[in-house]
């Protein structure tokens, strides 16, 4: 039998609906910008959001997209929020954002809400 033992939380990934979020050692900041508001997707279809309202910093191309990274620099986290979903802390650190996909047979297509 396999047993994975999880020691580090660096290797804890974190799921809210089609949102995963994977801590990651260092955010290169070089080509990105803060964003205005620390939110990770929005559901084209319901409005509603997956966002980090406080102790939190997201990072991308603009200062108006959603955030592919995101800093939490909270001692006591930070509060990923979301309408449908509960809500998640995440550790104070920085991680990566990555959005769901679904195969289809021309192309990956992001999934919307």
């Amino acid at each position: 039998m396999y047993q994975f033992i999880q020691n580090n939380m660096k290797n804890k990934l974190y799921r809210q609906g089609d949102v995963l979020i994977q801590p990651i050692n260092t955010i290169n900041k070089t080509n990105l910008k803060p964003t205005k508001r620390c939110t990770l997707a929005l559901g084209e279809a319901t409005g509603h959001h997956h966002t980090i309202h406080d102790g939190a910093v997201g990072y991308a191309n603009g200062v108006n997209d959603l955030a592919k990274f995101v800093e939490v620099t909270a001692s006591t986290g930070g509060a990923l929020t979301h309408q449908e979903h509960d809500t998640i802390v995440l550790p104070e650190g920085q991680y990566r954002v990555i959005g769901q996909v679904e195969y289809t047979p021309e192309r990956l297509v992001n999934v919307r809400d």
